[in-house]
């Protein structure tokens, strides 16, 4: 007869063990586990903390099946200016690239929702904090462009921490750019709604993301041009509590909604119900 080996693990057994597993809520402190998180597109089914959710998520959350038919997957950044910070530019793409497997910080194309076919824009934060380079400006252009092109309502959903730094003024131009596509986007009287995700800073909200026909918020996102510690030094005063948070910004009239993520397919579909109708009633026939 043998007894079964109850030798104990090793010290590095037992951290392996369930890792992965479980995830510590940012908001309430407590052990969820991952599954659960996941089912629930990132927000705390105790809480309710809304968690960073990958644009692969959104699109799962958003788009009817998750179903995106993507538009201007080639272009790619170039290294226009041989920029290096003791790392050069093309290296830090490429480590992005692999990391994220997306090929450039945003995602645009055509998507339905609820059945309705949108025009359809969402950065991808983990790709170089979301910045917005030459190609993400141009992709956010065409985006306007296209969807003015085959009439449809836009979507965007920003994450970012403003333009890349490693474009110099190729990046800022973007700002520019991106407004003037959505002017023109404008003329063709077609919906804009425009989502600030956490965190939407920099350049983006400087240029487009304030401009939606409706701007909606998700519950504490942090949306501002400079950051908080950066505005305190520079004036040398303490801000106000929640200053630059969603909640802030909706008293103070900079959004119009803030929306939980669990709603927030609902609650657009409406908005471009509303807003779709609406265009159709004033459209000279």
């Amino acid at each position: 007869m043998s007894w079964p080996d109850k030798t104990p693990p090793s010290a590095g057994e037992k951290r392996s063990i369930g890792a992965g597993v479980f995830r510590r809520c940012e908001g309430c402190g407590e052990t969820v586990t991952a599954d659960d998180l996941a089912a629930s597109f990132e927000v705390c089914p105790r809480c309710g903390h809304h968690h960073k959710l990958s644009a692969s998520g959104w699109r799962a959350l958003l788009c009817d099946e998750g179903a995106l038919e993507a538009w201007d997957e080639h272009l790619v950044p170039d290294d226009p200016l041989r920029f290096s910070d003791g790392r050069s530019y093309k290296d830090r793409v490429a480590a992005a690239q692999k990391k994220t497997g997306a090929r450039e910080g945003i995602e645009i194309g055509k998507a339905c929702l609820g059945g309705r076919p949108i025009g359809y824009g969402a950065f991808v934060f983990a790709f170089m904090g979301g910045s917005m380079g030459s190609v993400v400006g141009e992709k956010i252009t065409r985006l306007f462009e296209r969807a003015a092109e085959e009439e449809l309502p836009v979507l965007l959903l920003s994450a970012s921490g403003g333009a890349r730094m490693q474009e110099g003024i190729l990046s800022l131009m973007q700002m520019a750019k991106s407004v003037a596509a959505l002017e023109r986007f404008r003329q063709r009287r077609l919906p804009f709604l425009s989502v600030l995700l956490h965190p939407t800073t920099g350049g983006v909200a400087a240029s487009f993301a304030f401009l939606g026909d409706v701007n909606i918020a998700e519950p504490k996102a942090l949306i501002g041009f400079a950051g908080p510690r950066v505005i305190e030094t520079t004036i040398r005063q303490t801000l106000p509590p929640g200053f630059q948070r969603a909640e802030f910004l909706l008293e103070h009239g900079m959004i119009d909604a803030i929306v939980p993520r669990l709603e927030m397919k609902q609650t657009i579909g409406l908005l471009l119900d509303h807003l779709q109708d609406g265009r159709a009633a004033r459209t000279p026939r």
